[in-house]
């Protein structure tokens, strides 16, 4: 196994729509988003288009705001991308 570095890599792809479909869930424009987390809204758009990524500590704060938990949201992206029924993981 390696490390995935390319933001283009699915794992990424499916993070960032999870993150998307989450923020829209809640109704939130990514300024809306951007002001409940104290960052400029640029960094949501970075974040959402794959131009930015997020460490693990933004990451927990991130699906916080989105009222997602990160262990749930690690088991939607791993689920999606290894297409394994969740009895599997």
């Amino acid at each position: 196994m390696t490390i995935r570095k390319s933001m283009n890599h699915e794992l990424h792809r499916s993070l960032r729509k999870l993150l998307v479909e989450a923020r829209k869930e809640l109704d939130l424009t990514q300024r809306e988003l951007a002001t409940m987390l104290n960052i400029q809204y640029s960094i949501i758009g970075k974040v959402e288009s794959g131009d930015r990524r997020l460490d693990v500590i933004e990451f927990c704060e991130y699906l916080h705001a989105l009222k997602v938990s990160p262990s749930e949201a690690l088991i939607k992206i791993f689920y999606e991308y290894h297409k394994l029924s969740l009895d599997q993981l």
